[in-house]
């Protein structure tokens, strides 16, 4: 046993001699290592390889609280952006269904929705993107290591995989991009034993049935919405206001709409323990915040949307003194996304003020792998960009809200979210309404390019359509007239 012990410790000690020699002569396994296979790691991964570069992507699901998992995209392919759209549409074509009627179809009085059909359309949509972005990478010559990555230093990282063998690899540059996961309440009584997140919902093979939504961010309002929509009965709890951070005046539109659409709220309120009765229903208490009065109702699910939390803890930042932003836990990241550490970048949902999407960090990733490659000194600008949320009402935006512009400028300073003086520079825009997100897109490259609100009434609009009404705005907040439109 004394030798056996001997030769492991040579080993070790002739490993890190390996790693040490590398360092000093600058050669290593590869040119760059980026740890997490989601949207932005993938596409920094594929864009330094077609630029010459020696990759390799290390990605590995920790499966949810409740033993969901899924394959290589990350978040928005397979618990995010695509089956929410995919279930938000499904809400849609069944608000379609009923307004039908009114156009001359002659449908069935009742209508039913199959949760299990459309789950598995979804998830079958869902594993196809997972084998294309394995395709990919192998096309592109990427190698993908379906491995648990850490860092040991500067240039080095560990792999483990789910069995426990472990894997080194040295890089010249290391890229972290290894997003966020949804946080749970685990103060509350309940809370992680019985229910469910967003990590869960879009993996469920049977429907959720009656489900309180708890939170009032867009993945909970959006999740409230495509529930109403196929017929569940959705309740949504909200603290305090919904979708914070955007414009209050368009949030209000979408939780209006919401309401009369069917979603119940309980406004002003929190969850205090959740309990399984002995029938399997879960019985939600919650208190009142402005009375403090306790209520109770039960329900088949309880999903958590209260925030995302990111995946920094078992990264190894602490051994290399990454900077972390000790209240959200990202990493503090510069213009160019490196970290305190030299050699050692991140950027997407990691990275400390950076937003939450996933354009912008497929975007930040290409640019990044041409910085270092050596091809460009672009930098990733933030400013302007556009997002939606994909209410049954949607909301789509860019650039500034009304109360950031008022901050900014002063409420005098501006007029239809422009500036009152000079060019009238448009700071921001804001639509609800069909396709919102279709709308959004094509304005936000005028806000890109510097449009003006002179700009804006010399276009002409394309009639009749949704979008022809941005193109119109004649009417201010502050004239308080009634902007309601009557006619062409």
């Amino acid at each position: 046993m004394a030798a056996l012990c001997t030769v492991r410790h040579r080993w070790k000690r002739l490993k890190c001699l390996q790693v040490f020699t590398r360092n000093l002569t600058g050669s290593y396994d590869y040119d760059l290592v980026v740890i997490g296979g989601g949207s932005g790691g993938l596409a920094c991964s594929k864009e330094a390889a077609q630029l010459g570069q020696k990759v390799a992507v290390l990605d590995y699901v920790e499966p949810s609280a409740k033993g969901t998992k899924w394959g290589l995209g990350g978040t928005c392919v397979n618990v995010g952006c695509i089956p929410k759209k995919l279930m938000h549409q499904a809400a849609l074509l069944g608000t379609a269904v009923k307004d039908a009627k009114k156009y001359g179809w002659q449908m069935p009085e009742t209508l039913r929705h199959d949760w299990a059909t459309m789950a598995e359309a979804v998830q079958n949509h869902v594993r196809s993107l997972n084998w294309g972005h394995r395709v990919q990478l192998q096309d592109k010559k990427v190698k993908y290591l379906n491995l648990k990555g850490s860092l040991l230093d500067e240039h080095t990282v560990r792999g483990l995989s789910k069995a426990g063998k472990e894997t080194v690899l040295t890089a010249k540059n290391i890229v972290i991009a290894t997003g966020g996961r949804p946080k749970y309440p685990t103060e509350i009584p309940g809370a992680v034993e019985h229910g469910i997140t967003s990590d869960d919902i879009f993996w469920l093979e049977k429907s959720p049935g009656k489900t309180l939504v708890v939170g009032a961010s867009y993945v909970a309002l959006e999740c409230a919405g495509f529930l109403t929509g196929i017929g569940l009965d959705a309740t949504l709890m909200v603290r305090s206001v919904a979708l914070r951070g955007f414009d209050r005046q368009m949030a209000g539109l979408v939780t209006d709409y919401m309401e009369a659409y069917g979603t119940r709220f309980v406004w002003r309120s929190v969850p205090k323990r959740v309990d399984r009765l002995p029938s399997g229903t879960l019985q939600v208490t919650w208190s009142d915040t402005e009375t403090g009065r306790e209520h109770r109702d039960t329900y088949d699910s309880v999903l958590w949307a209260v925030g995302r939390a990111p995946e920094t803890k078992t990264l190894g930042l602490d051994k290399l003194a990454v900077q972390l932003n000790q209240e959200t836990g990202k990493i503090v990241v510069g213009p160019d996304e490196s970290t305190s550490v030299p050699n050692v970048y991140a950027f997407g949902d990691i990275g400390e003020g950076r937003p939450e999407l996933t354009p912008t960090a497929i975007k930040a990733g290409k640019l990044l792998a041409h910085r270092l490659a050596g091809q460009s000194t672009v930098l990733m600008n933030y400013d302007n960009v556009a997002t939606t949320v994909f209410t049954p009402l949607e909301y789509g935006c860019v650039g500034l809200s009304e109360e950031e512009a008022e901050r900014r400028c002063g409420k005098d300073g501006i007029e239809v979210i422009c500036e009152r003086g000079g060019d009238q520079k448009i700071l921001g825009l804001h639509l609800t309404g069909p396709n919102a997100g279709e709308v959004i897109q094509g304005f936000s490259l005028s806000l890109q390019c510097g449009a003006t609100y002179p700009h804006l009434l010399q276009t002409v609009g394309i009639h009749p359509t949704c979008a022809e009404e941005v193109v119109k705005i004649h009417i201010t907040k502050r004239s308080g007239l009634d902007p309601t439109v009557t006619g062409c």
